[in-house]
């Protein structure tokens, strides 16, 4: 019974957001109506003349594109109790989240965002099903692995990491399936946590496993060393994986390995901010762009981006194959908003995209601007060449070497080694000259010396993220920095 009320119920909803898909720059402007209308009852939309804008040109001339700390005259009052700053009302929730020169974000949820979060990952789950028909999967346990439900009281508003807070949300339905227990997922500290939730999923029939893959790569190591086998053996039936928060193909080896076969996965887009896209095709590049979630999106050329006057476009100005700033206007009250991802689209019909990186997360000490999605793509041809697992990995600059010339180095931690690490990295350096021209010309120039491979100890990057208190949770090793805050303070292998 429930295996066929989800296909009827995945049926009905891809009929019901081909609406949207079919015409995507109409729900857009949709979107945008909608925001302008609600905006106009607020501090923010009085101060940027909602009431006299017509259309999106009005729009990119009265709203400048902001950060964080730009916002931040709208909202620290908001987040001190007044309402009606960004959005009418005040906030639900607030997203509470780490910033680098922020210190922590308060980022809001409002009425009208709350839900955004829950139907585009329920629809993600349901278009998995309606285009594989696999149901198997309904009937057993999930997971995903999150930051605590617990929730503080901040003037009167809700206040905890977006994770948590989505797991007040869970239907009713899904309840008696969901792992772990709620005492044990309200755990802090994500070492004890984790080896709580082995031994209450290891006697379960898990089907589905959700989270940031570096985290469940460490839940899998644990049922590994509790159970003694591979996951896919503790796990027969386990046959979806859910992720999101970063590029999932460097570890899919690892993966591989630690289950013992292939498994179905769908690749989410979310942030504290809104729910932007998902893996609507499972053998295709590019995520769905979601143009009628409360968000309407505008774009910079990464390139641009931090030019005195950089062009800004909506959704009918992208081209294939250009790397984009995201910027964001959304129901939780976030106008102009830069979020710092990068986005490039592989698809106009329908709009599809990849993240890329973050506009701050890049290599540029001598000029070269080389960024995540092109680490990530350098490495994944390293790996077609000369087989090896990576646990996790990172690159920086090496501006002052003690010897030669300088050079970018990157910091591995193999679960398995290649045979021949020069050959390694040199099929890594050849990729990063491939797709980036000026990385290229400083080779060619013998400005900068080809890349230099260090080993990093095992679970080195737990150690390192653990140290800096982002152990578990949502957080995320940088694939890249313009320093070495992050290279300098890693353990390496001996």
């Amino acid at each position: 019974m429930k295996k066929t009320a989800a296909k009827w119920f995945a049926a009905y909803i891809h009929q019901k957001n081909k609406s949207w898909i079919d015409r995507p720059l109409e729900a857009q402007a949709k979107v945008l109506s909608l925001l302008l209308q609600q905006g106009q009852k607020t501090r923010f939309g009085k101060d940027h003349q909602f009431d006299r804008i017509q259309g999106y040109e009005d729009f990119q001339k009265e709203v400048p594109i902001r950060d964080y700390e730009q916002l931040r005259p709208y909202i620290d009052p908001m987040v001190a109790g007044e309402k009606d700053v960004l959005w009418p009302g005040k906030p639900l929730y607030y997203a509470k989240t780490s910033g680098t020169t922020s210190g922590a974000k308060y980022i809001p949820i409002t009425k009208a965002s709350m839900p955004t979060h829950i139907t585009a990952a329920r629809d993600a789950i349901l278009n998995y099903i309606y285009r594989s028909g696999n149901t198997h999967f309904v009937t057993g346990k999930q997971i995903f692995l999150q930051g605590s439900p617990t929730l503080q009281k901040h003037n009167g508003v809700a206040l905890g990491r977006l994770s948590g807070i989505v797991a007040h949300y869970v239907p009713a339905y899904l309840q008696k399936n969901r792992m772990p227990s709620w005492e044990t997922n309200c755990i802090e500290d994500w070492e004890t946590k984790v080896d709580r939730i082995v031994e209450e999923t290891l006697p379960e029939n898990m089907t589905v496993i959700a989270g940031i893959p570096s985290w469940v790569q460490m839940y899998f190591e644990r049922l590994m060393e509790k159970g003694g086998k591979k996951v896919g053996e503790l796990f027969p039936d386990f046959s979806l994986f859910i992720y999101g928060g970063v590029n999932f193909a460097p570890y899919k080896n690892l993966f591989k390995t630690l289950i013992g076969r292939n498994v179905d996965s769908i690749e989410l887009f979310p942030a504290s901010e809104g729910f932007f896209a998902y893996q609507d095709r499972l053998n295709e590049e590019g995520l769905l762009l979601l143009t009628d979630n409360g968000i309407y999106y505008e774009f910079v050329e990464a390139d641009t981006f931090y030019d005195a006057q950089p062009k800004r476009c909506n959704l009918a100005g992208v081209k294939v194959g250009v790397n984009y700033a995201l910027i964001l206007n959304t129901t939780a009250g976030l106008w102009g908003y830069n979020i710092g991802d990068t986005v490039r689209f592989v698809s106009t019909a329908p709009y599809r995209l990849v993240v890329t990186g973050r506009i701050k997360h890049f290599i540029s000490a001598f000029g070269e601007h080389v960024i995540g999605k092109e680490v990530e793509t350098a490495l994944q041809e390293a790996l077609r060449h000369a087989p090896a697992v990576v646990r996790e990995f990172t690159a920086a600059p090496q501006i002052a070497p003690k010897h030669g010339l300088p050079y970018h180095e990157w910091f591995i931690d193999f679960e398995t080694p290649p045979q021949d690490k020069k050959a390694f990295a040199a099929h890594l350096d050849r990729a990063l000259r491939d797709q980036n021209i000026y990385y290229d010309d400083l080779i060619t120039g013998q400005v900068l010396q080809p890349v230099v491979l260090t080993e990093v100890a095992k679970e080195g990057f737990q150690v390192y993220m653990k140290k800096v208190g982002k152990l578990g949770g949502q957080n995320k090793v940088p694939r890249l920095k313009n320093d070495r805050s992050i290279a300098d303070e890693l353990p390496l292998k001996k």
